[in-house]
């Protein structure tokens, strides 16, 4: 859980992202460039908190000030400038991969409104649970669909999506309204909490009538982890560039949706490269 500090830095984000998507002057792809590239500026202001619980973090001088007059830690080197650096490095980092992510969620999130004509609210899926409300992605609904050739390839690819899950007929034909998505950056985690939920989520897609699918933009997913969501029924996309509409996360986006995106990241990945290792370079320095 982020602290209070972080979560005002991501809602600050999310404001400018928000006014991303009302700027119609901007064309999607320049959109998309935008939703990742602030995601990621969110990292630019992370500092270690040294186990001081809430707040923005400590600066060098903080650092200095807390493991200089800890005798134990001054005596063998603890308060060196380096130690801080490799503190924000190493939680910096964790907080780049954690942006990707959610700038993927975005991409993918306004590509269901840019190319399926989908609402916010139709392009968005969520349940209650008890007190909780719990969402996913995306979600194409067939029936939110106005075009009718997309409506009829979206229908052909939830059934041989369907089959690949190990859907019973019946529940293919007569019980399968649309799909939602979970999207990640990659997935190599082993919490068996996340797995957990994740799980959850699958069953209430489908007692909801969603197929659960999980797309990656990266390859990088543990082979146990894989399978284990194929035993529960979902549908796992992966970021390569080869294969059919249901192994490929770019063939899916480019077959189904009807939007290269891997084509716009080879295009722009120039830019997104550079703003990432302006990024790292801000997070491997002390100051």
């Amino acid at each position: 859980m982020v602290d209070n500090v972080q979560e005002q830095v991501e809602g600050d984000n999310s404001d400018r992202a928000a006014h991303l998507l009302s700027n119609q002057q901007v064309s999607p792809d320049e959109r998309y460039v935008q939703l990742m590239t602030t995601a990621l500026d969110t990292c630019r202001t992370y500092k270690p908190r040294f186990g001081k619980g809430v707040g923005s973090g400590l600066t060098l001088s903080e650092f200095k000030a807390l493991y200089g007059t800890d005798p134990f830690y001054h005596w063998i080197g603890l308060d060196s400038p380096l130690m801080y650096a490799a503190h924000k490095a190493a939680g910096g980092i964790t907080s780049v991969y954690r942006q990707v992510g959610i700038g993927c969620q975005r991409i993918f999130h306004q590509m269901l409104q840019d190319y399926l004509g989908l609402s916010p609210e139709e392009a968005t899926w969520s349940y209650v649970v008890g007190s909780r409300k719990l969402s996913l992605d995306g979600r194409i609904e067939t029936d939110d669909v106005k075009k009718p050739e997309v409506k009829e390839r979206i229908r052909e690819w939830m059934e041989g999506a369907g089959r690949i899950a190990n859907l019973p007929e019946h529940t293919l034909q007569h019980n399968i309204k649309g799909c939602v998505f979970e999207i990640r950056q990659g997935y190599k985690s082993k919490d068996s909490k996340r797995q957990n939920a994740d799980i959850a989520n699958a069953a209430n897609a489908y007692v909801h009538g969603y197929i659960p699918v999980m797309m990656l933009f990266s390859t990088q997913i543990d082979g146990d982890l894989m399978r284990r969501y194929k035993e529960h029924h979902w549908v796992v996309l992966i970021g390569k560039t080869t294969g059919s509409a249901t192994e490929s996360s770019y063939a899916f986006c480019r077959d189904v949706i009807g939007y290269d995106l891997a084509r716009f990241f080879e295009n722009y990945s120039p830019r997104i490269k550079a703003h990432i290792e302006s990024i790292l370079k801000t997070l491997l320095s002390p100051q």
